[in-house]
């Protein structure tokens, strides 16, 4: 089988399994790649889209503005061939010497510092958290503190310190986020969700 007609089977088979749902179809498509990704049906559940999110990152691609990634297992999980057409680059500065060093002398993650590193980058983008949460609290900070200006927020840290409360301090901002409840989210979720708004973006 060709690896499209596997994922096309995959989506009848996710659409197939879910049923019926209270999704708009820009939200289904987004979700529907999670569950591909993960094979966790949970996330009908436990995703939260602000009102404005989906626009936002679409504008945001269309715009050619940049995504920073939290780590680099997000951004290698990011698919560069519909962001190319529209010149849209891919960072992560953790392994920025200069990043590496805030970080040391701060005596802070440097997920934490690369938030800070971000700067003006940020600036109309989209910035993905996919593991750190650590990175998505000090990105809630700066926001609510208008010093950084992301067109949209992916927040989907996983794990058991921080992680369901950092996303639950992001849902509960007036801000455009994409997120989820709970425990649950990871790099390769996170980048699936940028995935499925380039491809939005593109059609």
């Amino acid at each position: 089988m060709e690896p499209e007609h596997i994922e096309n089977l995959s989506f009848q088979i996710i659409d197939q399994e879910a049923g019926s749902h209270n999704f708009v179809p820009e939200q289904w498509s987004i979700v529907r790649r999670m569950i591909h990704t993960t094979a966790d049906f949970d996330y009908m559940e436990t995703i939260r889209f602000h009102p404005k999110a989906i626009t936002a990152g679409i504008e945001s691609i269309r715009a050619g503005k940049p995504i920073i990634t939290d780590t680099n297992m997000v951004r290698v999980g990011i698919r560069k061939t519909e962001l190319e057409q529209f010149g849209v680059a891919v960072k992560c500065l953790m392994n920025d010497p200069a990043v590496r060093e805030i970080a040391r002398k701060n005596g802070t993650t440097r997920a934490k510092a690369a938030v800070d590193a971000a700067g003006t980058d940020m600036e109309g983008g989209i910035y993905v958290v996919g593991n750190a949460p650590t990175a998505l609290l000090r990105l809630i900070e700066l926001v609510a503190n208008q010093h950084a200006h992301p067109a949209l927020i992916i927040g989907l840290p996983v794990g058991f310190v921080n992680a369901a409360e950092s996303k639950a301090a992001l849902v509960k901002m007036d801000y455009p986020y994409i997120s989820n409840v709970g425990r649950k989210g990871g790099s390769n979720v996170a980048a699936s969700v940028v995935n499925a708004l380039a491809k939005l973006a593109s059609t």
